[in-house]
């Protein structure tokens, strides 16, 4: 489905920022983001509005809220510069822009010919970014590759719309349906199949983070399936539990391997991954 024509920066948004420069950074289903600059700092601004049901998609309400949902999360834990509010047709969220590049991004030479082994230190980032999340009481739910920022001094941790742990204004307030599948952990999958809704948790969030991990080392999923199997398929596939072979060298593969359990109970948390990878670097 093509992309519809992206959304302007409501007019009362446009006032309070008073942007001199504004880029589009992402147009979809539900979601239009700008990267705005202002005379006081460069801001990602997103507009959420419902999907509209097509033949080949289901109708989606819970995009119109989740800006509004997000910026709630992002002031829980402590980040600074975060507004949002209603629009016409949803919610949106003002917050700081993160300048880097994307996890999957910058391990790309991993995944071509020449096959050079992954940065630890990306690694690491990556951890410290999850487990401080975590610290502070909240499940991210949509840890993914795209998801992490690795910028010139530490990674941030983007998009938590979907993070469960503290308390949300309830008219901004949905359900937990899941994630990009390639990245739920066994129990996620399992839960949205048998009830439609599941609950984010560090444990899942620690599986996804080994999956992210992998996929962007390796370019693959960590779980095979076809590239045009359903959701239900690809869920089904998660839940049996098994995974591709690791063939990560060194602490890094050992720490993605654990990651993978089927178990819960047996991965590694985000701290813990970060304390390995801290001591491996000598740091």
């Amino acid at each position: 489905m093509p992309d519809q024509t992206p959304h302007e920066i409501p007019a009362p948004v446009v006032s309070m920022l008073n942007p001199t420069a504004r880029r589009l950074v992402l147009n979809r289903r539900g979601s239009t983001v700008w990267d705005v600059t202002t005379d006081r700092g460069r801001y990602a601004l997103k507009l959420g509005y419902p999907v509209e049901a097509t033949a080949e998609w289901e109708g989606q309400e819970w995009t119109a809220r989740a800006p509004a949902r997000e910026g709630a999360v992002l002031l829980d834990v402590g980040v600074e510069n975060v507004s949002y509010g209603e629009w016409e047709h949803g919610t949106w969220n003002v917050q700081p822009w993160h300048e880097g590049e994307s996890l999957y991004e910058r391990w790309k030479p991993c995944r071509s010919q020449a096959s050079p082994e992954p940065d630890l230190g990306d690694a690491l980032a990556c951890a410290e970014a999850l487990a401080d999340l975590h610290s502070k009481g909240w499940s991210h739910g949509d840890v993914q590759p795209a998801h992490f920022i690795l910028g010139p001094n530490r990674a941030a941790l983007i998009d938590l719309a979907l993070a469960r742990g503290g308390a949300i204004p309830e008219s901004y307030a949905f359900p937990f349906r899941g994630c990009l599948v390639h990245y739920e952990a066994p129990e996620i999958s399992r839960r949205v199949l048998i009830t439609g809704e599941a609950e984010p948790t560090p444990k899942a969030d620690s599986y996804a983070l080994g999956a992210s991990l992998f996929i962007s080392a390796t370019g693959w999923r960590a779980v095979a399936y076809p590239d045009d199997a359903s959701r239900t398929e690809q869920r089904q596939a998660i839940v049996s539990g098994t995974h591709r072979n690791v063939a990560v060298p060194g602490i890094l593969g050992k720490l993605i391997e654990q990651m993978l359990s089927y178990d819960p109970d047996d991965r590694p948390t985000a701290a813990e991954v970060y304390d390995a990878l801290r001591n491996e670097l000598g740091s």
